[in-house]
């Protein structure tokens, strides 16, 4: 990875629905490689060098063909959210990438006896994708967080990275109210080849859903909090916590508010037993 700050900094830290064609599109989508089920979720297992070539022909196909793709990131929490939500299943499902964030979720395909081979969360790949935008001459455009914090993210990239080309930023919210706004945004700064939204799940992968096929914009991506870690507003993980395979209980000690949430990854263990159970005993 080149780098400045950023890059040093992330060596040293945790790395951390297709629409139809238009008129006189012929080419089909880029093509699958392999997916597993977790839980009902499917997961690609990817490495992070193959989820950048996957992202890249995607928005090779979204420039030739108008195309747009939904990247997620499902973790744990997503996946017990979405056995809630038939909204954020939906859009899951519709993706056409969906890489594995975290360790949780590669324990689980591994006791449902589908294992995949590593984990890639998304704060990591946005900066993995930073650094091949820069090749690559892709526009991005960073959608989401509180006032100002996209913008200093995209700063720090445009340092850290030389040759990115951030096509703006914007706060917005995914709020109907705001959906003009947004828009309008995105218009002004077309084109873009990928949307980064930091409106956090399960927000951002159903505001993609709806409506990344209308805006015209190959790759869409939801990312978190990841313009925080980016902007140096929260900290990355340490390396060593990440090999632990302790990031859940790191993030919950540097945001306590967090508990509720970490809740579900009690049920995650438990969803994930039972079915190993079932499995077991050819159910």
């Amino acid at each position: 990875m080149r780098g400045g700050r950023l890059a040093g900094a992330f060596r040293g830290a945790w790395r951390p629905m297709i629409p139809e064609p238009p008129p006189g599109a012929t080419a089909a989508p880029p093509p699958r490689g392999r997916r597993v089920d977790v839980l009902g979720i499917a997961i690609d297992d990817v490495t992070f060098h193959e989820a950048v070539a996957r992202i890249a022909e995607l928005v090779a196909d979204g420039r030739a063909n108008g195309r747009s793709h939904l990247v997620v990131t499902p973790n744990p929490e997503m996946v017990v959210q979405a056995h809630r939500d038939p909204t954020l299943a939906a859009a899951l499902a519709g993706a056409a990438l969906a890489t594995p964030d975290g360790v949780g979720i590669r324990w689980a395909a591994r006791r449902l006896g589908t294992p995949i081979r590593t984990v890639v969360p998304g704060s990591a790949l946005t900066v993995r994708l930073a650094d091949a935008a820069a090749a690559a001459g892709w526009r991005l455009f960073l959608l989401g967080a509180a006032e100002g914090v996209a913008a200093a993210a995209a700063n720090r990239l445009a340092a850290d990275h030389p040759g990115i080309r951030i096509a703006g930023t914007f706060a917005g919210s995914p709020r109907p109210d705001d959906v003009r706004a947004v828009h309008a945004a995105l218009a002004a700064a077309a084109p873009i080849d990928i949307l980064l939204v930091a409106y956090g799940t399960p927000a951002q992968e159903v505001w993609l859903a709806e409506h990344l096929p209308a805006l015209g914009i190959p790759v869409g991506m939801g990312v978190g909090g990841t313009f925080n870690f980016i902007a140096g507003i929260a900290p990355w993980p340490p390396r060593w916590v990440a090999r632990l395979g302790l990031i859940w209980l790191w993030r919950l000690g540097t945001q306590p508010w967090r508990w509720r949430r970490q809740l579900r990854l009690v049920r995650f263990v438990g969803m994930t037993a039972a079915a190993a159970a079932r499995r077991a005993a050819g159910v």
